[in-house]
């Protein structure tokens, strides 16, 4: 197996540091100064993005350990993209919210353009499953 570059390291790192630094711009003051409880899924969506900015901030020590933190901010925003702004954006129906988060999803080209996309196919396509049952004595 190929070792990932060093380049590739610090690209992955500087992912994770983007990430960290804007949510903790824009979610975490609302996290430790809001004064009224919230809406179900605004508190749904303020407590993964505080999360996922927690574990980014763990990748910036273990970059590799950690890249299934960053596909799942691909997957999700590529659907997100593909599934709601993309048919909103064809109907002419695209509302300011929709708009404003389509924007906000735009960030995710720096994820591929990061991803060590051969150490990615090696350790989750390629290598072998962990086993389903206990070991044959």
């Amino acid at each position: 197996m190929k070792e990932v570059s060093l380049f590739r390291l610090y690209a992955l790192r500087a992912v994770y540091l983007l990430i960290v630094v804007g949510l903790a711009l824009l979610v975490w003051p609302g996290i430790l100064h809001h004064s009224k409880p919230w809406e179900l899924m605004e508190g749904v969506v303020v407590c993964m993005l505080a999360a996922f900015s927690l574990l980014c901030a763990l990748g910036l020590r273990y970059p590799l350990q950690m890249l299934p933190v960053l596909l799942w901010e691909l997957v999700w925003k590529v659907l997100w993209l593909s599934l709601v702004a993309l048919p909103a954006w064809r109907s002419g129906n695209m509302s300011q919210a929709v708009l404003e988060n389509t924007i906000a999803c735009m960030v995710v080209i720096v994820v591929p353009l990061a991803m060590p996309w051969r150490y990615v196919f090696d350790h989750y396509l390629k290598k072998s499953g962990d086993r389903w049952r206990l070991a044959a004595n």
